[in-house]
């Protein structure tokens, strides 16, 4: 009788001794790590595989140590050249030169631009900061964008100056930053310059639109020559849901105004 093959046991303290040695650096599991980690790196914290220790760029494969210039310092990003400039420097070749900031203006720390910004007041041109003349009923803004400044409400920017909106009756100011400056009261449509009322006629009602006629019709009724003419539903139809037309129930169809069995 032939005996039965045993399967190897793993004692317990095999089990302990195998995890202790996935924790020594140098020390990689097969698993999602290929080869062992290279000098001045460390296994990942979360997930799997290796990074490099602070002060070192992965490269190739390896960690390099990163070579931070005068006036900068080290990053923590795994991508470009590991270190930044100091506010007041910016990258030049490799190293980091000062910013000549003119007058009115302040340093930065952008990764973009010319590393220096005007202040409140101040537009830059040519580089250097000029100062922004603001005209009567404006303000100063703080944009780089624009004239750097605005009008006060009720005036509005005609040739670099801010000339005072004309608001015609039945109309109101407006805080848009285009069109007249102003808008029409409800029930009533900006025409040339002025606010014409809206005439509505018998079974229609006002919209907000601010395109078309400024009306609609009610629910049965369709416009016909600037009216609104009752519609004639015939027999074996319904009003659409649209209230302006209607549809033959099946199985008829629609000919000459009339729904027919087809």
């Amino acid at each position: 009788m032939s005996r039965m093959r045993q399967t190897p046991v793993i004692s317990f303290r095999a089990l302990i001794l195998l995890a202790l040695l996935a924790t020594v650096p140098g020390v990689v599991c097969a698993e999602g790590n290929a080869g062992e980690i290279p000098e001045n790196a460390r296994l990942k914290e979360y997930g799997k595989g290796w990074e490099c220790e602070r002060g070192y760029l992965a490269i190739n494969g390896g960690c390099d140590f990163i070579e931070v210039p005068a006036y900068a310092y080290l990053t923590n990003a795994s991508y470009g050249n590991g270190w930044k400039c100091d506010r007041g420097y910016r990258e030049v070749n490799g190293n980091c030169s000062a910013v000549n900031v003119p007058a009115n203006a302040y340093a930065t720390n952008l990764p973009n631009g010319n590393g220096w910004r005007c202040g409140r007041g101040n537009r830059e041109l040519n580089d250097a900061c000029v100062a922004v003349k603001v005209p009567v009923n404006a303000y100063s803004t703080n944009t780089s964008f624009g004239r750097g400044w605005k009008c006060v409400q009720g005036y509005r920017e005609v040739n670099d100056a801010c000339v005072a909106i004309q608001v015609p009756v039945n109309g109101y100011y407006s805080d848009s930053s285009s069109g007249l400056g102003w808008e029409c009261e409800r029930g009533f449509r900006a025409i040339n310059e002025s606010c014409a009322e809206v005439k509505v006629p018998p079974n229609g009602y006002l919209t907000d639109s601010s395109y078309g006629t400024g009306w609609k019709c009610d629910r049965g009724f369709r416009v016909v020559n600037k009216k609104c003419v009752a519609l004639v539903v015939p027999e074996n139809a319904y009003l659409h849901s649209s209230g302006a037309e209607w549809r033959c129930s099946r199985p008829y169809k629609k000919r000459n105004e009339q729904c027919v069995l087809p």
